[in-house]
């Protein structure tokens, strides 16, 4: 089995995230790592791996800027077997149909050195948040989306395929899905935890392949990404402004209370 797992490489959130002049998220000046709820989707292929054999290759697939090979190193490193790193200036301010495009063409370019039969997603990006991309995905490769998977299930049907099921958790309800291969699979943070790498996966992911592609080499036209096709636009920003001082209720003389009832009344909490 041939799984591709598309990862992000997303602006670290304990660092200092800002916007460039056209109002697009600054990938290359702040420091970046793979996106947390990408490392589950890696996880979860690494678990479809290790169940199926070693015939089974895991190939992450990207796409940003030259240090979005960080995220992809860091899949490697997890136990990945090979990256493919797509980069391109015009990508830059792309959306989700724009990412989308341009991700299933990799797929399909993947596709044709060897035929995958899984992709798998996270259920969001810790950027973006829209979660929108593995049903644009699958819509684009003309294939069945199971997604936002707690729990996840790959086994062989009786009619010699391969099914997976997983377990989707909502507000009210709790649903088991099912789709055969060859399918797009999205995964929740409640999957399963994600391992770190060992010193023995970070020494063997320096002689992994990583393969870097422009969209010429996918066939893409630059007209239909980046930010001037996008279907939305960010109009403007400013900053969060400070925090202020949160208001102390004393109660020296009894009248404590009293004051914070009051305090509560006036934003309406009462």
């Amino acid at each position: 089995m041939n799984i591709v797992v598309c990862v992000k490489y997303v602006p670290d959130a304990t660092a200092d995230r800002r916007f460039e002049d056209d109002n697009t998220v600054d990938r290359v000046g702040v420091d970046g790592l793979l996106s947390e709820l990408d490392e589950y989707a890696v996880e979860q292929a690494l678990q479809v791996k290790e169940k199926l054999g070693d015939d089974t290759e895991v190939t992450v697939l990207s796409i940003g800027p030259e240090q979005a090979t960080d995220a992809i190193r860091k899949a490697l490193q997890m136990g990945a077997d090979k990256g493919v790193h797509v980069v391109d200036d015009a990508i830059a301010g792309s959306d989700a149909l724009a990412t989308s495009l341009v991700l299933a063409e990799a797929i399909k370019k993947i596709d044709s050195d060897s035929s995958w039969d899984l992709v798998v997603c996270g259920m969001a990006s810790t950027d973006g948040s829209m979660g929108v991309v593995p049903a644009m995905l699958a819509e684009r490769l003309d294939v069945p989306a199971v997604t936002l998977g707690s729990e996840v299930e790959v086994s062989a049907d009786s009619g010699g395929g391969t099914t997976v099921r997983i377990r989707r958790d909502g507000d009210a309800a709790t649903e088991t899905i099912e789709g055969t291969l060859p399918l797009v699979l999205s995964v929740t943070d409640q999957s399963g935890e994600a391992r770190y790498p060992s010193f023995k996966g970070i020494m063997a992911a320096k002689k992994k392949p990583v393969e870097t592609w422009s969209l010429g080499d996918l066939g893409v036209d630059a007209e239909l990404v980046g930010l001037s096709a996008a279907w939305s636009t960010v109009e403007g920003t400013e900053a969060r402004p400070p925090r202020t001082q949160g208001e102390v209720v004393t109660d020296e003389d009894g009248s404590g209370a009293s004051a914070l009832v009051e305090f509560l009344a006036s934003k309406k909490f009462i």
